[in-house]
């Protein structure tokens, strides 16, 4: 869902043909976007009514298709990014792009997803645990130990970044 996220977000500064906006999702995200994400994902929105779609001619040249939000789409982005449901919400590039939409997104809505990533980093965590208590100390185990160990700091160390998110989303 990110990926429709980032597209939307991108259509709200006007409209755009599809060659440029993939330039801009690329500077924006620093990921290539391969054609067979873009442009199903604009054929949705406009099979939806999210975006429109018209043909602009070029001299000398094929002409281009130029997308560009409604509002029923400016809504349905909104929406997107109000919410982070539990299946997404272990998804590092679902929380960031809403995490990067924070100053769009009412106080309530921020909070509910930050509950929603550290309970699913909670879950991360808590498995990490277990397999790690579960492993034998043997001389081979011993990347795979390092490996989550790391692991496990890194979901300790966001857990913590979560939490001052919360304060800072409410000020």
């Amino acid at each position: 869902m990110y990926i429709e996220i980032i597209i939307l977000s991108m259509l709200r500064h006007g409209p755009i043909h599809g060659y440029e906006l993939k330039q801009r999702i690329r500077k924006v995200t620093l990921n290539e976007l391969s054609n067979n994400s873009l442009y199903p994902a604009l054929r949705r929105f406009e099979l939806s009514g999210t975006a429109t779609k018209s043909v602009e001619a070029q001299d000398g040249r094929p002409a281009r298709n130029v997308y560009e939000i409604t509002e029923r789409g400016r809504e349905q982005f909104r929406s997107m990014i109000s919410t982070l449901p539990p299946e997404l919400a272990s998804n590092d590039e679902e929380f960031l792009v809403r995490v990067g939409l924070f100053a769009e997104i009412p106080v309530d809505d921020r909070l509910e997803i930050l509950r929603a990533r550290d309970a699913a980093l909670a879950e991360r965590l808590a498995g990490l645990k277990s397999l790690n208590a579960m492993r034998s100390r043997s001389p081979d185990r011993r990347w795979r130990d390092l490996t989550t160990a790391r692991y496990i700091a890194s979901t300790e160390s966001e857990r913590a970044w979560i939490a001052d998110l919360r304060r800072q989303a409410t000020s």
